[in-house]
């Protein structure tokens, strides 16, 4: 029984026509795992076909991981899961608590006809370079957490550009891609802007800043904001052996310094919310509970997962600026 068939003047493009002969052979058992697929030419030959026709099917397939490539020798069945529409590449900073609302979002709004494949670089570059170079060619879309990674445009400039989306963080290198993203130094300015009529009884503003991590625009955003609002302030690259000064208000995007910060606080037998303050970057359950509540500046990373699906199956090409607010707790 014939691999694959084609119809003419069936109205269905030949690519897609092979691609489902494919994905029939498949389900009825005619290909199984490690078979070999007929050969780009021998296909090309039997249907008058160009071989762009037959690659972009077979790429298709490729891409889904149903089949796979050796190189000089043809193509072979992978898999039989042939449901699977997207095969979806997500690259994330690191795994955190917010990151997981935004994974865990973005998975249960893609529905069963994807398989998604995580990867973390560590705000590594070459663990970044090396997660790009391994993955393309191999998948339908890619979702991609670039932060502010030298040379990380020129490495994403090697994928497929219509297959690519930006997350959480974009830049002017990367405004060709469709992104879903924060705008760091609006969503603080506004953010501190909002509770302006709070920070009012504190002395003096302080923004933890602890590095590569962190997205700069925080750091221009809030002394914008200082400047603008005439507060005294100071940035620091990180907390340990400070001492904690009434008045101080604390800007913390890092949870490691947010527990710091605290710890010290019990030591020097300070009240938060009233000997000083504690704003702290994204929202996460424990900070509703902690010390009365930990006022927060954070996007809504389930709205972004969401928005990321959409922008997948719709293929919509548009930059998104993720929504941010401030959540007024007893820290503050």
């Amino acid at each position: 029984m014939k691999v694959i068939t084609i119809q003419e003047n069936s109205g269905i493009p030949k690519y897609k026509q092979i691609v489902l002969s494919i994905e029939k052979s498949i389900e009825k058992g005619i290909l199984k795992r490690d078979d070999k697929l007929p050969s780009v030419t021998k296909v090309a030959i039997e249907f008058n076909l160009s071989r762009d026709t037959i690659l972009l099917a077979y790429d298709n397939l490729k891409k889904r991981g149903i089949i796979y490539a050796i190189f000089g020798k043809g193509y072979y069945v992978r898999s039989s899961e042939i449901a699977i529409k997207q095969r979806i590449f997500l690259l994330f900073d690191e795994l955190n608590s917010f990151k997981e609302d935004l994974y865990n979002s973005f998975i249960s709004h893609m529905g069963d006809e994807a398989q998604i494949d995580i990867f973390f670089h560590h705000f590594n570059t070459k663990v970044f370079e090396r997660h790009i170079n391994e993955s393309n060619g191999i998948y339908t879309k890619y979702m991609i957490m670039p932060t502010d990674l030298k040379n990380a445009a020129t490495c994403i400039d090697t994928l497929p550009e219509k297959e690519v989306y930006i997350v959480d963080q974009t830049n002017e290198e990367l405004k060709k891609y469709p992104a879903v993203y924060q705008n760091f130094e609006k969503d603080i300015y506004k953010g501190l802007q909002k509770g302006k009529f709070k920070l009012k009884k504190y002395n003096k503003l302080i923004l933890i800043f602890s590095g590569y991590t962190v997205p700069v625009g925080i750091k221009d955003g809030f002394l914008k904001f200082a400047a603008d609002f005439n507060f005294e302030n100071e940035v620091i690259t990180e907390f340990k052996n400070r001492h904690i000064e009434n008045g101080e208000v604390y800007i913390i995007p890092n949870d490691r310094d947010l527990v710091s910060v605290i710890e010290k606080s019990k030591l020097q037998k300070l009240k938060l919310g009233k000997d000083f303050g504690i704003i702290s970057y994204n929202e996460t359950p424990l900070k509703k509970l902690v010390k009365n509540g930990i006022t927060t500046i954070s996007t809504d990373f389930e709205a972004m997962g969401k928005i990321l699906a959409q922008m997948t199956f719709e293929n919509k090409k548009r930059q998104i600026e993720n929504k941010s607010d401030l959540i007024i707790r007893g820290s503050l």
